[in-house]
């Protein structure tokens, strides 16, 4: 996979989005010090329980001391996504930069627009994340749990603190269990966005892509009707590898979802009414809210928890946990996005 040089020009500002985003994302609740410090200590300790009750039931073993656990605020998340991205896009960077050095004035004026661009998304999704693990952090990702998103939501939906605490919880664990336990995770994807970056041409998708992209957002307007930005300028080639990825999250986002359903009423006395009023609050509020989650993708992700759930559930039920666990053994068992909606065409092909 390509990697940026020292001289590689930056295309997007980095400081002026997470500037910007944190300005954005805002605060969040107002906690006092000692409320805050019990919910930074309470998520730390559902974490570290979340770890054994995720390997029991579901076999996979995370090693000790491994992709640490953080609890940030708003701002401290908008700085580690902007992080990941620059490393998740590095591959790409280099690879438009080798097809299409940008000039001075062009690359100064640009980096500030996507600076603003990639802020106005951090700051949106900042005052929303609940936690998240971010795989491209060296050497092994890191767990990273929004504490005023979490007290935010908790006293929204009206639930028990403690019980929702560990339920989210759980669900972030699960995904830190599957990248730790199963380390050839991490650099896969990291291959995929690699090939990615190798099908970019710069002036094509500055033309093209553009150009598909006003398209579609005015017809959006009359009919409300559409995909994703991801969607509108992707090229045949990036369809077919972005359906691998999608294949891949959803199965991640799906089986953390049966995990912390599996895990929940053994140890959330409050699970059930948590995951009622929490899946309404998925569906999101407002039309200008779904606009957004439409356009950034959000639909979409929406979709895996809900097709990679069903896909973990119908493969368990039919061969048991533990031959569902070679889905783990390495990335010719992944499921493709396909074989998610066809359970039994995996199980047919793997097992």
């Amino acid at each position: 996979m390509s990697t940026p040089t020292p001289e590689t020009p930056e295309i997007i500002d980095w400081d002026l989005a997470v500037s910007l985003g944190s300005r954005l994302a805002g605060d969040g609740p107002t906690v006092g010090r000692a409320e805050a410090t019990a919910v930074v200590e309470e998520l730390r300790a559902g974490a570290h329980r979340s770890t054994g009750l995720v390997r029991d039931f579901t076999g996979l073993d995370a090693p000790d001391g491994t992709a640490p656990v953080l609890v940030v605020d708003r701002a401290g998340w908008v700085q580690a996504n902007a992080d990941g991205f620059k490393a998740v896009l590095a591959p790409v960077v280099a690879k438009l930069v080798e097809k299409k050095p940008p000039s001075g004035l062009s690359l100064a004026l640009g980096s500030r627009i996507t600076g603003l661009e990639v802020g106005g998304l951090l700051g949106f999704l900042g005052g929303k994340v609940l936690g998240q693990f971010d795989p491209f952090f060296a050497p092994s990702g890191r767990l990273l749990l929004v504490a005023p998103n979490i007290v935010h939501v908790e006293r929204e939906l009206g639930v028990d603190p403690t019980d929702f605490r560990l339920w989210v919880c759980l669900h972030e664990e699960t995904h830190r269990v599957q990248f730790t336990a199963v380390p050839w995770m991490r650099d896969h994807l990291f291959s995929l966005v690699g090939q990615v970056a190798d099908t970019m041409d710069s002036s094509r998708m500055l033309d093209d892509g553009l150009k598909r992209v006003s398209e579609v957002l005015r017809s959006r307007g009359r009919d409300g009707e559409g995909g994703s930005l991801m969607d509108l300028v992707s090229s045949p080639e990036q369809k077919e590898l972005m359906d691998r990825v999608t294949g891949v999250m959803s199965l991640l986002e799906g089986h953390a979802d049966v995990v912390m359903d599996g895990v929940g009423p053994r140890v959330i006395p409050s699970v059930e009414h948590i995951r009622g009023r929490f899946d309404e609050r998925r569906k999101g509020v407002g039309a200008l809210d779904r606009l957004l989650r439409r356009l950034l993708g959000l639909d979409a992700k929406m979709a895996q928890y809900r097709d990679g759930a069903a896909f973990v559930r119908t493969v368990v039920d039919r061969v048991g946990m533990e031959q569902f666990n070679a889905v783990w053994a390495g990335p010719q068992n992944l499921p493709s996005k396909a074989e998610i909606h066809d359970p039994s065409a995996w199980v047919a092909r793997v097992l």
